[in-house]
């Protein structure tokens, strides 16, 4: 009679085991037909299994999100480009002592726009203090694409409030690394930008749009389009910085011009401090926040 097994110990074996016993590091982007089809790195980049990458991609990220008990995120865009306030007012001293016109006005930017940054950080910490006192079932953590600039404040306020946040970050030509505020255990890396993007909507309950380049852009009217053509529930929707916002895009124009309706005007609202950006999703969704 064989020995009594432990109830928990699986029936089949893990593949991480097989996959240690054949390790070989040394020669492991070298074709070889004997590998574990899941352990050849050789067989899961070519063209014909990007399905399965695919899937991974929208796997990964899914189950550690899941496990971590994170099912509502309010996604936060921005400029990867902007500073904390203190860096860029050394930038300006810095620029003013050397005299050079070109290099203060520069640092002149650099310091207008730090106020978006210190807003990002601010509207991240009033976040998670908020959701701190809700069910789990109810709260909101933040979840950016993990680079510098308004990523970097978003992820650092929620920090600085003692909450985990997400980071969503992308493989580029150059160099892209995790901003230090994001929790290690929920930075995720990837390879397409479609997938990505999908992981942004999948827990979105809200998107807030700091000032921003092609990036920002491209985020905030992939979100837009998928609400106005009900691809996706309504969220709230949030401008940040009216100036920026209207200098940018004359969204009346595309109303006289027929390209949107004036109802699509709803899909969106603009606001211009951390409180009412935070104000505007309790609002949407009833929260009763301390």
């Amino acid at each position: 009679m064989q020995s009594r097994q432990d109830l928990l110990t699986p029936s089949l074996p893990h593949a991480w085991a097989d996959l240690q016993a054949e390790a070989n590091t040394a020669d492991w982007l070298e074709p070889q037909a004997h590998r574990l089809a899941f352990a050849d790195p050789e067989f899961l980049l070519r063209r014909e299994t990007r399905g399965i990458r695919f899937q991974l991609e929208m796997l990964k990220p899914d189950l550690a999100q899941t496990e971590a008990k994170i099912e509502h995120t309010v996604v936060v865009f921005g400029s990867a480009r902007f500073i904390d306030m203190e860096s860029a007012q050394a930038q300006l001293k810095t620029a003013l002592q050397n005299g050079q016109a070109q290099d203060i006005a520069r640092a002149e930017t650099a310091v207008r726009n730090a106020q978006h940054y210190e807003n990002a950080r601010i509207f991240a910490q009033q976040v998670a203090k908020s959701c701190a006192s809700l069910p789990d079932e109810e709260k909101l953590f933040i979840c950016t694409g993990g680079g510098p600039g308004i990523m970097e404040a978003a992820n650092r306020g929620a920090q600085e409030a003692g909450a985990p946040s997400v980071a969503l970050n992308i493989a580029l030509p150059h160099e892209q690394k995790p901003n230090p505020y994001v929790t290690p255990e929920l930075s995720f890396k990837f390879h397409y930008f479609a997938l990505r993007k999908m992981h942004f909507m999948i827990r979105a309950k809200a998107l807030v749009a700091f000032p921003g380049g092609f990036g920002t852009l491209d985020e905030l009217f992939e979100v837009m389009t998928l609400v106005q053509t009900r691809k996706s529930r309504p969220v709230p929707i949030l401008l940040f910085g009216t100036e920026f916002w209207q200098r940018l895009i004359d969204m009346e124009m595309l109303v006289q011009e027929g390209t949107i309706s004036r109802d699509d005007l709803k899909l969106f609202r603009y606001v211009d401090t951390p409180e009412a950006a935070w104000q505007a999703i309790c609002e949407f969704y009833q929260l009763k926040v301390g």
